[in-house]
C-alpha cells in the first residue's frame, strides 16, 4: 500500500511541475508587456548564469533522492 502512496506523491509532483512551466509559458508575453510598459525589462542571464542555476538545482535534487533512499533503507533494517 505504500508504494501506491510514494507513486500517487511522484505523480503529483510531476503534474504541479509540469503544470506551473506551462503557466509561465503561457503568461511570458504578457510579462514581457507589463514589464515593458513599467520599464522593468528582465535581463537575460549569462549562459554561465544558467548553467550554474541548471547544477545547483540538480544537485539539490540529487541530495533528495540520497536522503529518501537512505531513509528507506533505514526503514528496511
Amino acid at each position: 500500500m505504500n508504494n501506491h502512496f510514494e507513486d500517487a506523491w511522484y505523480y503529483a509532483r510531476r503534474t504541479a511541475a509540469h503544470l506551473s512551466r506551462g503557466i509561465r509559458e503561457e503568461l511570458q508575453p504578457v510579462e514581457r508587456r507589463v514589464r515593458a510598459a513599467t520599464g522593468r525589462e528582465i535581463e537575460d542571464p549569462s549562459r554561465t548564469e544558467r548553467l550554474r542555476t541548471k547544477l545547483d538545482a540538480t544537485e539539490a535534487k540529487a541530495e533528495r533522492r540520497a536522503r529518501r533512499a537512505a531513509g528507506r533503507l533505514r526503514e528496511r533494517v
